[in-house]
């Protein structure tokens, strides 16, 4: 490594970062110019001197991982992936910054093709992401060893990152873990959007992190020198993930709004774009890198060419290859569809009356044997949410050889932990807590959506069914809430029989993420053990009436079986019903309209959902009634509470006679 102190290429290559994203941000009179131009000698540095990557082979497994998760600040990740070679970063999409159907959105959008590991821009996600990046890598190594997963994950966050209370579930997480392979690089330059940070933050962050087990440093961003010693010194730490405060000038060279909140968000204006250029002795007209200033830069983009190659031969010698291969691939193991219609077939056989969290249970130690991607964990609920697996044990500092994680009381890290190691690759990740803290995570849940991921949510106590503990734990809303987030697939099952299809469709869901919504209480069987996943269609009729159908109940997860009940009272009066079970709106809503109708049918309706009605009127019709919830619970037993707030077969089949009459 030449060393950075004597280093006539660094000014040069740092002030290309610089102008591209001025020129962007002015172009598009749009974006945050400020922290590029902060951070262009960080990332530099970093870029050219220490980030494992390959532009030509941007998905290889083992490269570094770069997190920009101050992703406002998106034009230094587009400037760098333009100036190292990224074929999809052209000159012309940097010119098309934040533009309909460009791959220069205001914030990263997950793209290994221009180097965008995952979509940060909501701050403290990037950085949370970063602990499940870093732990995916350790879990992977200890799995598959040093010739094949030896990689580090390096981030730049911001002030605005670091005031975040996810930031501080993470990295608290990532201290307790001891992820000696993360560094962070923080941003300290004092400024936010309202001004001075010291208006809102003036604690000591250098000491939080120590305090969570971090080494840390401090540096002067703008001294390369400095920034590299400080990046070996991290490297050579290997039980502490490293935190580098990066003391920096927001909008550096921009002589009138440098270190100001006026370069935060906004353009910084065709006169002081001008006199930056003077300042940084930038002459290149706008857009336009010097031949050898690029040339430098795809210099950087080739340097790790032979690295890359050399771990190709080691994967195609490797005793490992196929299992290695599959995983990153998330390619599922070839026994898992057979091991789903084994668990199957015995609950069919035995018919418990078990909760829908207890039949989760069963489906993670049937399937935990033949699935050792599979890795989970929960927010100190482990025994109520029944994630943890006998035989399969936690994954601790330094020996990341388990399979469960102990994430503590830390619901929104666990989450964007979670969406982390899906993108990592080659782990399959799911999490439990109790559904009323789906709040806590749902800002991650829904960028889990927008990434299409496959992360599992395993979200216990889903009604007033949990009974004592009261309104503050008694979700009433939150089906409807979640159900709202676009590329969720919500899951309610009624039963085993259905968990364990549901756990089968969220773990084929390549483009995805599900979120199961399970019981405290006991449910009765009511499904047989057939081949077919019927729950794969959302909704499917459990039980069609005998007769011409005179009423359809819909119903979700544990009043189904108050669906089953009413429709053998409402026989007896005289009205023949169906029951439908819908565990799945996202997936019935996929379904053409032919079947829809033909599982809906044309009779009365009356959806029954210990929840409220929100969501339901795309199915009930003009003459229809709905049994569930339209305000928060109350503490008391389950039963009790089911036939205070009127969810029960006697209201249903009273509403049911109204409709008919």
């Amino acid at each position: 490594m030449t060393s950075p102190a004597a280093d006539v290429l660094h000014k040069p290559m740092a002030n290309a970062i610089r102008a591209l994203a001025m020129d962007a941000v002015e172009k598009a009179k749009s974006g945050h110019p400020g922290m590029p131009m902060g951070m262009a000698d960080v990332a530099t540095v970093l870029w050219r001197h220490f980030l494992r990557f390959d532009p030509q082979n941007p998905s290889w497994p083992d490269r570094d991982r770069f997190i920009l998760s101050a992703g406002h600040g998106s034009m230094l990740l587009y400037a760098l992936g333009y100036l190292t070679g990224y074929s999809k970063m052209s000159l012309s999409e940097i010119k098309n910054f934040r533009q309909l159907g460009s791959q220069t959105p205001g914030h990263p959008e997950r793209d290994l093709d221009i180097g965008a590991e995952t979509t940060t821009g909501p701050l403290g996600q990037g950085i949370s992401n970063s602990v499940g990046f870093a732990l995916a890598e350790r879990i992977l190594n200890a799995r598959f060893g040093d010739d094949l997963v030896d990689h580090r994950t390096f981030v730049i966050a911001s002030d605005g990152d670091l005031m975040e209370g996810i930031s501080h579930e993470a990295a608290s997480l990532a201290g307790h873990l001891k992820l000696g392979r993360l560094l962070v690089y923080y941003d300290d330059n004092k400024i936010s959007i309202d001004g001075s940070t010291d208006l809102s933050f003036t604690e000591n962050v250098q000491e939080r992190f120590r305090a969570y087990g971090w080494h840390v440093q401090e540096v002067d961003g703008h001294d390369p020198a400095a920034i590299a010693m400080a990046t070996e010194a991290a490297l050579a730490v290997a039980d502490k993930p490293s935190l580098i405060a990066c003391r920096t000038i927001i909008g550096y060279g921009a002589p009138a709004k440098q270190g100001t909140s006026g370069c935060h968000g906004s353009p910084l204006g065709e006169a002081e774009v001008a006199a930056a250029r003077d300042v940084l002795g930038w002459t290149s007209p706008a857009f336009e890198i010097p031949d050898d200033i690029l040339k430098s830069w795809r210099d950087v983009g080739r340097r790790n060419a032979m690295a890359q190659q050399a771990w190709t031969d080691r994967l195609t010698k490797s005793t490992e290859q196929e299992e290695f291969t599959r995983t990153m691939a998330g390619v599922l193991p070839a026994a898992l569809d057979e091991t789903v219609l084994a668990l199957k077939q015995k609950i069919a056989e035995d018919k418990p009356k078990h909760a829908t969290r207890q039949s989760s249970g069963a489906v993670l130690t049937a399937v935990l044997p033949v699935m050792p991607e599979l890795i989970g964990g929960s927010a100190d609920l482990s025994p109520s949410n029944n994630t943890q697996v006998k035989g399969f044990g936690p994954i601790t500092a330094p020996f990341y050889e388990g399979h469960y994680i102990h994430f503590g009381v830390r619901e929104h890290a666990m989450a964007a932990a979670m969406n982390g190691m899906a993108l990592h690759g080659g782990v399959v990740p799911y999490g439990g807590t109790f559904m009323q803290f789906a709040d806590y995570c749902r800002p991650s849940i829904r960028l889990a959506a927008l990434m299409k991921q496959r992360v599992v949510f395993v979200m216990t106590h889903d009604s007033i069914g949990l009974g004592e503990d009261g309104p503050t734990h008694q979700p009433v809303e939150h089906l409807a809430a979640l159900r709202a987030i676009p590329n969720l697939l919500v899951m309610r099952p009624c039963d085993g029989i259905e968990t364990a299809e549901c756990w089968q469709l969220a773990l084929h869901s390549e483009t995805a993420p599900s979120l199961l919504a399970l019981s405290r209480q006991g449910l009765p069987t009511l499904r047989d053990g057939t081949a077919e996943n019927k729950s794969a269609k959302g909704g499917y009729v459990l039980s069609e009436a005998e007769g011409p159908r005179a009423l359809t109940l819909l119903a979700t997860g544990s009043e189904v079986s108050l669906a089953i009940q009413a429709q053998t009272l409402l026989k007896q009066e005289g009205i023949a019903a169906a029951v439908v079970s819908i565990p799945c709106f996202a997936l019935f809503d996929r379904q053409d309209q032919a079947y829809r109708t033909s599982v809906l049918g044309t009779a009365p309706r009356i959806a029954i959902e210990a929840g409220i009605r929100m969501c339901w009127d795309r199915y009930l019709g003009e003459k229809s009634a709905f049994i569930g919830l339209s305000d928060f619970g109350a503490s008391a037993p389950a039963e009790a509470l089911y036939k205070h707030f009127g969810i029960t077969v006697e209201a249903t089949v009273a509403a049911a006679k109204k409709l008919c009459s």
